[in-house]
């Protein structure tokens, strides 16, 4: 089931404007071969896409970036219909700049009648949508301005027949007939558009068909559903359609009247048919004015402050997206625009995945529960252990802000709450790997950097809750057996009372009378040599995966240390 409805859209609408605008002049026949052959394009772009499964790709363009695209595309178009108000032709062009400097300077030859019936229509449209919004009751209204609006300027100029309002004119009468596309031989310089139509077309198809889904209950594959959209566009380029998409107010309409399968887009397109067999010659005496206020009513609707306003107000970095794509939509051009909000959008990508959140964890009081302590400042740490959580995948473009963190906790970590055995400096990191899902092998290297790094400062590393892959991956790579198989464990909990353990056994009244006992030797044993004592080579999963393969110590208790938990906590 999906009421989705299919054809002509603003956007869609406009970027062929634009871009065949630039070719050919809009009443020649090549204007006209050249959006039929786009269709074909955008098809073929649309189909291999649904087949080879890469609807995903259309995930990297954010909200922020169509949201500033599309205002800055609403207002060119705007402006670009300011010529049927005027009276006067303005340059086409998709930049505003041009526009407003045609429209400046053609202001001695405006015409009065144009502008008055058009603003007329335009105010009665903006009533009767304003009227369908804001009481159910009127909700028609919404969707019989346009009408309206046409029967009332094909009336006026039928009884007044002003000389200065251009019409719509003749239009051919019956169905399109079966043809190739030709004009293969632009088909070079349309490959660009056809990419950037083909992304627009799948956000706003798929966009509405999820939410459709949604509220009326089904699944929705959207690589099927890009398919389709395909093969429509493929059709309909050999009976002269220009590139159409799902539409997001069509959609709307469909569903609010009770659409709930797509008989409703057949039921639309017999009606269609009748009026392209039977009702022609009445379009002809449509004004073109009457025609531009429904354009620009429409357009006013795509221009999204409100989401700018959203934007600044929850995430300045999307607000600086969307001033970004509009801004270079507006004075560059919508290719330029588009490229550039969709290239700073991966560069956001980019820097978030390279700069992951690495936290600082404390155990939250009477619990064995370990929280980031800027979000919980109650929380505690412990002298000579920092607890550490990687809350991102591991990879080789981020594990050097990573690396960079963790020898910036070893200092920054004493400004937190702190209990436990007085020692002098970190002895163990912790590092807590719950919400890390992959590790490559970059970021494996790097670890035995880091080992390395620490062993030489007496800094033992203890790895909590690694998922089976990771887990796999590190056993595979040396890690496991590198850092100890006892340094494994399944909560931070775990860690901690060994690391607490050992800690304590560092104190230096322990230290002397160890030292006292000690006549073979002259030298002061190492910290990791009184760590790493003969054990077990073989355990078994369950004992890597526990923790339980770990030295046994007996337990220190001490005034100054937070007692642990018994086990049945």
């Amino acid at each position: 089931m999906d009421s989705l409805a299919v054809g002509p859209v603003a956007l869609v609408s406009l970027l062929v404007s634009n871009v065949l605008g630039s070719v050919a002049d809009t009443s020649s026949e090549l204007y006209t071969e050249l959006a039929i052959l786009l269709a074909l394009m955008v098809g073929i772009l649309e189909c291999i896409m649904g087949l080879l499964r890469l609807g995903w790709l259309i995930r990297f363009i954010s909200h922020s970036v169509i949201s500033g695209f599309t205002t800055a595309s609403a207002i060119v178009i705007g402006l670009s219909q300011a010529k049927y108000f005027l009276g006067y032709e303005i340059d086409r062009s998709s930049k505003i700049i041009p526009l407003v400097k045609s429209i400046i300077a053609g202001a001695d030859k405006f015409q009065w009648p144009p502008f008055v019936l058009g603003s007329v229509m335009l105010a009665i449209l903006l009533v009767m949508k304003h009227l369908g919004k804001s009481r159910k009751y009127l909700r028609f209204l919404r969707a019989a301005g346009p009408l309206t609006a046409v029967v009332l300027g094909t009336l006026f100029v039928k009884i007044f027949h002003p000389p200065s309002i251009s019409l719509v004119g003749e239009i051919p009468q019956g169905l399109p007939k079966f043809s190739v596309p030709r004009a293969f031989e632009y088909a070079e310089s349309l490959i660009p558009t056809a990419f950037l139509i083909t992304g627009v077309a799948i956000l706003e198809s798929v966009g509405i068909a999820k939410a459709l889904a949604a509220k009326n209950g089904y699944e929705l594959d959207s690589n099927q559903e890009l398919f389709g959209l395909g093969v429509s566009n493929v059709l309909g380029s050999f009976f002269s359609a220009y590139p159409t998409t799902g539409s997001f107010s069509r959609s709307a309409v469909n569903h609010e009247s009770g659409a709930k399968s797509g008989v409703s887009g057949i039921v639309s397109g017999i009606i269609i048919t009748c009026a392209l067999l039977f009702l022609t010659p009445l379009f002809e005496s449509i004004p073109q004015s009457a025609l531009a206020a429904i354009v620009i009513s429409a357009v006013i609707g795509l221009v999204d402050y409100d989401e700018a306003i959203f934007l600044w107000r929850v995430d300045k970095k999307d607000f600086l997206l969307w001033t970004i794509t509009s801004s270079m939509t507006l004075f560059l051009g919508i290719e330029i625009g588009v490229l550039v909000g969709v290239g700073a959008s991966l560069a956001f990508v980019i820097h978030e995945s390279a700069n992951p959140h690495v936290a600082v964890l404390g155990r939250l009081p009477g619990t064995t529960v370990y929280r980031n302590v800027k979000q919980y400042p109650e929380a505690y740490t412990y002298n000579g252990i920092v607890i550490v959580r990687i809350d991102a995948p591991i990879y080789f473009a981020n594990i050097s802000y990573i690396k960079d963190r963790l020898r910036e906790y070893e200092v920054v970590v004493d400004s937190y709450t702190r209990r436990g055995p007085e020692v002098e400096r970190i002895n163990f990191v912790i590092i807590e790997m719950a919400p890390v899902t992959y590790i490559d092998s970059s970021a494996v290297q790097a670890l035995k950097d880091l080992y390395q790094e620490y062993k030489l400062r007496d800094i033992q590393i203890a790895i909590s809750n690694p998922n089976p892959d990771i887990l796999l991956t590190l056993s595979k790579s040396g890690l496991v057996e590198l850092i100890g198989k006892e340094w494994y464990f399944v909560r931070v909990h775990d860690a901690v009372q060994v690391c607490l353990q050992h800690v304590q056994s560092l104190k230096p009244g322990y230290e002397s009378s160890q030292s006292s006992r000690s006549s073979t030797s002259d030298e002061k044993p190492s910290f990791l040599s009184q760590l790493f004592k003969p054990r077990e080579e073989s355990r078994t999963p369950t004992d890597l995966e526990s923790g339980n393969g770990r030295p046994p110590l007996a337990p220190i208790r001490d005034s100054q240390s937070e007692p642990l938990l018994s086990k049945e906590h």
